[in-house]
Formats: C-alpha cells, sequence, structure tokens
C-alpha cells in the first residue's frame, strides 16, 4: 500500500527507522550498513527531510546523527500511517478489545530499533491473560497483515525485570 503512494524505497525505510520510534538515533554510513544501499541515495533522502524540518540532526564528534521531529505538525500522522502500513493499529485493537485485564502491549525487536520486518514481536502485560485466546486473536491478525507475530505475556515485575535495559516500545497503555 505505502510503496504505491511513496515510490522511493530508501524513503520507506528511512520513515520506518525514524519515525515508528521516535528514540532512534542514527549516522549516514550505519544506515548504508544496515540498509545496503548507497551512502548517495541515503544522504538525499536525509537532507530532503532535514530540510522540510522531520528530522533534527546533532553532531556527535565527527558523526551526524539524525533523529525524527517528534514537534513537526506531520510527526503524529506519519507515525499512525505506519501503524496502519505495519497493521499494529489492527493487532492491538484486536487483542486489546477482547483479551480482558490487559495492563500494556509493547513492540521489541526489529521495529522496536526503527527497522521494517515480516516478523512483529509483541509483549502483552497483564494479569490472567487467556494465551490459548490470544493465540488464537494473533493467528487472525497475521493473516490480516501478512505478517509473523511473535509475542509473549508477562506481568508487570517481570516486564521490568527482562527489559529494564531492552530496546521496547509502548505501543498502547490501558489508561489510553
Amino acid at each position: 500500500m505505502i510503496e504505491s503512494l511513496i515510490t522511493s524505497k530508501t524513503r520507506i525505510k528511512l520513515l520506518l527507522k525514524f519515525f515508528f520510534n521516535s528514540q532512534t538515533k542514527s549516522y549516514l554510513r550505519s544506515l548504508e550498513k544496515e540498509f545496503g544501499e548507497s551512502s548517495n541515495a541515503i544522504r538525499i533522502e536525509l537532507n530532503r527531510f532535514e530540510e522540510a524540518g522531520m528530522l533534527k540532526s546533532e553532531y556527535v564528534g565527527n558523526r551526524k546523527y539524525f533523529q525524527a521531529n517528534t514537534e513537526h505538525p506531520l510527526y503524529n500522522d506519519v507515525n499512525n500511517i505506519l501503524k496502519k502500513f505495519i497493521g499494529i493499529d489492527k493487532i492491538i485493537d484486536r487483542i486489546t478489545s477482547q483479551i480482558g485485564d490487559l495492563e500494556a502491549a509493547y513492540v521489541t525487536g526489529d521495529f522496536a530499533k526503527g527497522r521494517d520486518s515480516k516478523i512483529i514481536d509483541l509483549v502483552l502485560v497483564g494479569k490472567n491473560l487467556d494465551n490459548n485466546f490470544i493465540g488464537d486473536l494473533v493467528e487472525k491478525a497475521q493473516e490480516l497483515i501478512d505478517r509473523k507475530i511473535r509475542y509473549i505475556l508477562l506481568t508487570a515485575d517481570q516486564m521490568q525485570q527482562i527489559f529494564n535495559q531492552k530496546p521496547a516500545l509502548l505501543i498502547w497503555k490501558q489508561d489510553q
């Protein structure tokens, strides 16, 4: 879907990298290795995003690091479009509306690092969550979005112990 609107594969990769997780920072050579593309193509797109105010940058030593500008008026819109492109909006709607005592949901793995992937890693935090029921819902969601979903169920205490230092992106919280 998004490929028909945005024809530059480099631009799509950069959008996913920076706008799905606003905490992601990266520099040109790192992106070149990650994307497997020429630094010139990536530099052109980074400059366009920076000139438009959608990316901000800072120098650390001789490296110029880029990060999403969350103050940009289109940041939330772009983030929501990416969630729909990935299918996370459908997953969360399906799961949260039917399983009961869910406290929070996190994306981990590649997507938490801003990388596109055919696999979505989810951490569902709550009490007395029905693993069999969630498994059925995840199976249906996988068909809807054509991506594999791996998930784990944890209590809030387990979540804090395991993911204290690892990247995890909060995508839903009970109070929202």
